[in-house]
């Protein structure tokens, strides 16, 4: 989200674990997302939930939603009173909070990189990231960096020990 008015977007850890959370309850899978001028653009497939047995039973479908800054801000902030509570010491990275986890690990990276024009998806637990980055020299392109499920897994289990 952004501090201030078309100034880059500031603390990807959090806005990236937030949105992830919110995938997670979502259910969502195979992730794909866009950074737009005032938000995200999400895509991902969502079990079809249906009272009964149908054809559809079991199958997914291509879910695609708009977030807006002041969304991802609800987000974050839920995210944030949840874990003052008590109640949100996020467990081992499972099904049910894998986005949360790799979300705000990929996001930590970005914090670093500091990147403009975010895109990236996600297979199978492994994500490819585009970002456009600019250097002190004044050259300007876009870099990809890629992220497997062990790489992931990895560094959401050695995250605690950094904290310390």
């Amino acid at each position: 989200m952004r501090i201030y008015e078309g100034t880059p977007r500031q603390n990807w850890e959090e806005v990236l674990r937030s949105v992830g959370a919110w995938a997670d309850a979502e259910r969502l899978k195979d992730l794909l997302m866009l950074e737009l001028e005032g938000g995200f653009l999400v895509q991902g497939l969502q079990p079809v939930l249906s009272g009964a047995w149908s054809e559809s039973s079991g199958s997914l479908a291509t879910r695609v939603l708009e977030l807006t800054d002041e969304q991802v801000a609800e987000l974050v902030d839920a995210g944030n009173e949840r874990r003052g509570s008590g109640a949100g010491k996020t467990p081992k990275a499972g099904p049910e909070n894998y986005y949360e986890q790799a979300l705000r690990i990929i996001g930590k990276y970005l914090d670093r990189e500091k990147p403009r024009d975010l895109f990236f998806f996600e297979q199978g637990g492994s994500f490819v990231v585009r970002m456009l980055t600019g250097s002190a020299a004044g050259g300007v392109g876009h870099q990809l960096a890629e992220f497997t499920r062990d790489e992931i897994l990895a560094m959401i289990d050695s995250a605690p020990t950094e904290r310390h």
